[in-house]
């Protein structure tokens, strides 16, 4: 009874690995829309937004199975609470996934990203892309040392955000108030999805030792003990 139970336990985490690999392509493709102005890859992430959706659905039922069969307590009850929350995390960053990909549209046939600000932005792209993928890895392999590596992955979402700050305020700025609406909107999808991230990182952290970390990144493991 018990090895169906953990072979149980171990699909969710299997279900949880496929959402993050879900998020990853929806965002690496979000933001190729975003900068080539590509319609078609743009209405492809808002459609596979419904997939990630689904995922969830999916892992939520098979998480209230369990409770509802095996009542589980302790460290089992802790897995599979969590897991609960880290697929809520991730159907949100299918969701700005979309949101990246809504602005491609709604700005087509032209980029939305002005010409000085595409650097920031696929840098802003690819550090969010590096986060989630890191996370699938956090996830299957419950390694604490990989995990405390997303709150520096973070810090750099954070910054290139300021950075972007800086430049829509400053008096450079000639692209108009159109473009400094998508671009203060963009930052913002962006580092919240990097947010998220993190957060499935430090919830693997508390499956792994009982402790909700918080930062810095450093205490993670010798606040458990």
């Amino acid at each position: 009874m018990r090895a169906v139970f953990q072979a149980e336990l171990d699909q969710i985490g299997g279900q949880l690995v496929t959402m993050t690999n879900h998020v990853e392509l929806a965002m690496s493709r979000a933001t190729t829309a975003l900068l080539d102005a590509d319609y078609t890859l743009a209405d492809w992430v808002i459609d596979s937004d419904r997939d990630i959706d689904r995922l969830k659905a999916d892992l939520d039922d098979a998480c209230f199975q369990l409770l509802a069969r095996q009542q589980p307590v302790a460290t089992d009850l802790r897995i599979i609470v969590t897991a609960l929350s880290m697929a809520a995390d991730l159907e949100r960053m299918g969701d700005l996934s979309a949101h990246v990909a809504k602005v491609a549209k709604l700005r087509f046939p032209e980029s939305a990203v002005p010409p000085d600000l595409r650097p920031t932005i696929l840098e802003m792209g690819e550090a969010a892309q590096a986060i989630v993928a890191k996370t699938a890895s956090v996830i299957a392999s419950r390694d604490l040392d990989r995990a405390k590596e997303l709150e520096a992955d973070d810090d750099i979402v954070d910054r290139l955000h300021k950075d972007l700050f800086r430049t829509l305020l400053s008096d450079r700025w000639e692209h108009g108030i159109e473009p400094a609406i998508d671009m203060t909107l963009l930052g913002r999808y962006y580092e919240r999805f990097a947010d998220h991230g993190v957060r499935v990182a430090r919830q693997v952290v508390y499956v792994v030792t009982g402790v909700m970390p918080m930062r810095p990144a450093a205490e993670w493991v010798s606040e458990s003990g």
